[in-house]
Formats: C-alpha cells, structure tokens, sequence
C-alpha cells in the first residue's frame, strides 16, 4: 500500500486497475482477498481515495536489502526510493509491518508504531495539503 505524497505516482497507476474509491476498511480487506485479481501488486493512495490496485511499482537495486525479503519488500523499497511516498508491506508469512520511506525500511513494527508514523507522516503533508486522514476518530470496520 503506497501512499502518495508530493511526488506523483501516475505511472504506477497506470500499470494497475483504477479503481477511484473511498478509503474505507472495507475496501482494503477486499483488495488482499489472496487469490484475487486485485490481490497481487501495490495498492495506491491519494488523498482519502484509494486510486488503483494491482500496481507495479520499481524494484529496489540496493544490495543492502536482506536475502531473506521479497519482492514485496523489494518494490516498497524501489519506490521509496524514486518517490516521496509513504509504503505499507505486510508480509504473507509472518504477518510482519514493514514501513519504506525516502530509501528508508523500518520492519517488524508494531500496529501501535504504524498507526504513529502514519499520523506523524500525514500530518506533515497536511500543511500542503486540504485532506486529512482520521486516525484516532470513527473507524470502518
């Protein structure tokens, strides 16, 4: 799930499915049906809109990444690195959160953590920006 910030992500976009619809709970849970044609790929975020799924994003060159992460890892990894966005993975097979910013990984946080950097991220860009996230308010689902 790659958040857009400043830096567009139009090309990402277009190599998935537009979809254009509210960010809700709901949505999402739908998108990471495993074995769903939206399932496989990034997720992208605008605003309070999720704007396509199924999504490439680059692949990450570093050699400093661990043999052990994937290509998931990989590609939030890439696209931190081309782009000021806020990148989301959770892993298939630990359940692990894994957050990519400015070429930046920060694995195995808390839902706790997340919910902090997302805030604190947000927040940030809200002084360029009209749309506000509601974290701590009502939640769907």
């Amino acid at each position: 799930m790659s958040i857009e910030r400043k830096t567009g992500l139009n090309e990402y976009i277009e190599t998935g499915i537009q979809l254009n619809g509210n960010l809700t709970s709901q949505l999402l849970i739908n998108i990471f049906i495993p074995n769903t044609p939206l399932h496989d790929g990034a997720v992208i975020i605008r605003g309070t809109e999720v704007v396509a799924a199924a999504c490439y994003l680059p692949l990450s060159e570093s050699p400093f990444i661990s043999k052990e992460l994937g290509t998931r890892h990989r590609a939030a990894m890439g696209v931190s690195e081309v782009t000021d966005s806020l990148t989301v993975v959770v892993s298939e097979e630990t359940g692990g959160i894994t957050v990519t910013k400015n070429g930046e990984m920060f694995r195995e946080i808390s839902e706790e953590r997340l919910q902090e950097m997302l805030q604190h991220e947000l927040d940030e860009s809200d002084n360029q920006s009209p749309v506000r996230w509601n974290w701590r308010g009502k939640h769907n689902g």
